[in-house]
C-alpha cells in the first residue's frame, strides 16, 4: 500500500466512525458499500509471454542438452577495446545454457566435405572446418582471403536442423564482420533461402540488414538456434574482422537430423 492509499482508507474509516456515531449505524452502513464501490477493479492478470528459443525448450519434454564439447578457452573475461561504432551484444554471465534438442540430434556435418568461395586457401585447408578439432592451435584453422567469403556445407540430404555451432579464429579475441548463417534447398542458394542469424548492420555483405549483434569470438564459438529448419545445404558468410580483413574458420557443426 502506498502513502497516498493509506491516507485515503486512514480518512475514510474516521468518516465512517462519525457518520455511524452521529447519524446512526444506517449512514456508516452507507458510506462504507459506497467505498466498497468505488474501489479501484485489480488489473486482470496477463498471460505470461510464450518463451522462445534456447528458453522454451527448457520447459518441453521429450528433449536433452546436445552432445557439443568445448575447446579449451585461450584467455578471460570480456574483453573491452571493442572499436567505436560496434553493434556488439551484451556481455553474459556465466557459461551458455545446454543446448536442447530431440532426441537422435546429432552433428551431421563432422567429416562431411565442405565448399568454400575461395578456392585457394591462404593458411590451413578447407576440409579442418569438419575435421572435428576445435581447439585454437596453428594447423586447425583455414584462412580465406579478405572481402565476403562462405563456407558451404552439402549435409547429403535435407534434415531437420535444430542448431548450427561455428569457431571463428579464437586464440585471441576478435570481433568478425558481417556474419551470416543461411539455410537452402539447393547448392546455389536459390530455392527455399532462410537466414538464421545475420549481423550485418549496414547490408555490406549485400545480403540484406541483419538484426542480430556482433560478438566477441571465444572457446564457445557460437550457437544459433536453427528451430527445426529443414534443409540440405548450409552456408557461412564473413566479412573480415577487427584483426585484419582474413576470414577464418576452425570449425563448423551442424546439429540434425532426418
Amino acid at each position: 500500500m502506498t502513502m497516498t492509499e493509506f491516507r485515503r482508507v486512514t480518512r475514510t474509516a474516521a468518516m465512517i466512525a462519525f457518520l455511524t456515531t452521529t447519524c446512526g449505524w444506517n449512514a456508516g452502513f452507507a458510506m462504507t458499500a459506497r467505498v466498497q464501490e468505488e474501489k479501484p477493479a485489480e488489473p486482470a492478470a496477463q498471460d505470461e509471454a510464450p518463451k522462445t528459443g534456447e528458453k522454451a525448450q527448457a520447459d518441453t519434454k521429450g528433449l536433452k542438452p546436445i552432445d557439443l564439447k568445448l575447446p579449451r578457452p585461450q584467455f578471460k573475461g570480456t574483453p573491452k577495446n571493442a572499436p567505436p561504432g560496434t553493434n556488439l551484444e551484451p556481455p553474459r554471465k556465466g557459461p551458455r545454457p545446454a543446448f536442447l534438442a530431440p532426441e537422435g540430434v546429432t552433428n551431421v556435418a563432422r567429416g562431411k566435405t565442405p565448399l568454400p568461395s575461395d578456392k585457394d586457401p591462404i593458411i590451413g585447408e578447407t576440409k579442418f572446418v569438419t575435421d572435428g578439432e576445435k581447439e585454437a592451435n596453428e594447423g586447425t584453422y583455414v584462412e580465406y582471403g579478405p572481402g565476403v567469403q562462405w563456407v558451404q556445407i552439402d549435409l547429403g540430404k535435407p534434415m531437420s536442423i535444430y542448431a548450427i555451432v561455428f569457431w571463428h579464429f579464437h586464440q585471441s579475441a576478435r570481433i568478425y564482420h558481417d556474419v551470416v548463417v543461411q539455410v537452402a534447398d539447393d547448392k546455389d542458394f536459390v530455392t527455399n533461402v532462410r537466414t538464421l542469424f545475420n549481423n550485418d548492420h549496414d547490408n555490406s555483405a549485400g545480403l540484406g540488414l541483419g538484426s542480430d549483434k556482433e560478438y566477441w569470438e571465444t572457446y564457445e564459438g557460437k550457437l544459433v538456434d536453427a528451430g527445426g529448419q529443414k534443409a540440405r545445404f548450409v552456408r557461412l558468410y564473413s566479412n573480415g574482422s577487427i584483426a585484419d580483413d582474413q576470414n577464418h574458420y576452425v570449425e563448423v557443426e551442424v546439429w540434425a537430423k532426418e
